[in-house]
């Protein structure tokens, strides 16, 4: 019997509905539920042949037992290995090495110190930073934003260096990003599953939540194709599983604007029914086939071109 889990915590309808869909099909040898823990030893196995993460982000001790999964042979999607190593900054950076185009970002050091710190621990930065160059490059407005943070938490609008500093002055130890502000007439939220499957959103960031993916305007056929050819480079890359790359279109061209998403919304509430049917249908498909091809023993995660290339000495880009 080969097991599909999904970890999760406080949402309620995707899971639920990703374990309805599976155990529908009636599947010979295939059945899915909510993922059991009671004991975590080294090198023992999960017993599930696929684990779908929804959490592990947040709490640590999933995130520990997704990596000891992964090592004895369960697939996880997406990769903990990667997804520990992985952030918004480094997202932008690939970006600039395969072709997408993303907005002008640089990454800062955090206001305060970070514990067991003290001011010796950074002999290597020059302090003042060269703030006259980075506000000269990003411009304003600009967006302050966490480089490995997510869900909208602490991201400013800065309109000003006096802005910038009073608001940087509140961030404490998050080290953030400053990014140019790409004031768009088109904006896209793209799933991206199996580094495959691709639905293209159209959205508005700039409604309440729950109105978000209510938009006023639809991508012609060139644009579908354009922004699927960005989002699926993206993932293939990063060798996410299940993700979704935010696309801003300013004068025409798409910009990469968030992209490291690897437990993004698919809430019913705020995705709405078809959104919602397209990723259940197509988390629960793929789900099933990672499954079938799984094999104990044996690494079944997803690897990155990026990574790929790196460790077969192929050029990166």
């Amino acid at each position: 019997m080969k097991k599909i889990g999904i970890l999760f915590g406080q949402e309620r309808s995707f899971p639920m509905a990703f374990i309805e869909r599976i155990n529908s099909k009636n599947l010979p040898g295939i059945v899915a539920e909510p993922v059991k823990i009671d004991k975590v030893i080294q090198g023992e196995s999960s017993g599930y042949a696929v684990i779908i993460d929804r959490i592990s982000q947040d709490v640590p001790f999933y995130r520990a037992y997704l990596k000891n999964a992964a090592l004895c042979g369960t697939a996880v999607i997406n990769n903990p290995f990667w997804w520990s190593a992985d952030e918004k900054f480094f997202n932008n950076c690939l970006s600039t090495k395969i072709d997408v185009t993303v907005p002008r970002t640089v990454i800062l050091p955090s206001r305060e110190l970070p514990h067991d710190t003290v001011e010796l621990s950074f002999s290597n930065l020059t302090y003042p930073l060269n703030w006259e160059a980075i506000f000269s490059y990003v411009g304003f407005p600009a967006y302050m934003k966490p480089f490995a943070g997510g869900g909208w938490k602490n991201v400013y609008r800065l309109n000003s260096v006096d802005d910038f500093f009073e608001k940087h002055a509140e961030t404490g130890q998050l080290v953030m990003l400053l990014q140019e502000e790409i004031v768009f007439e088109e904006y896209y939220r793209c799933y991206c599953i199996g580094g495959k499957h691709v639905r293209i959103m159209p959205y508005e960031p700039r409604n309440p939540h729950h109105l978000r993916y209510l938009a006023n305007f639809k991508p012609s056929e060139k644009r579908l194709q354009q922004l699927t050819d960005i989002v699926l480079r993206i993932n293939q890359y990063l060798g996410y599983d299940f993700n979704t790359v935010e696309l801003a279109i300013r004068d025409g061209v798409p910009y990469a604007i968030d992209f490291c998403n690897p437990a993004p919304d698919a809430d019913l509430k705020s995705v709405g029914p078809e959104n919602f049917e397209w990723v259940v249908e197509t988390a629960a498909s793929y789900a099933i086939e990672r499954a079938q091809q799984q094999t104990d023993n044996k690494d079944n995660l997803t690897w990155g071109e990026y990574i790929k290339r790196s460790t077969t000495g192929k050029a990166l880009y």
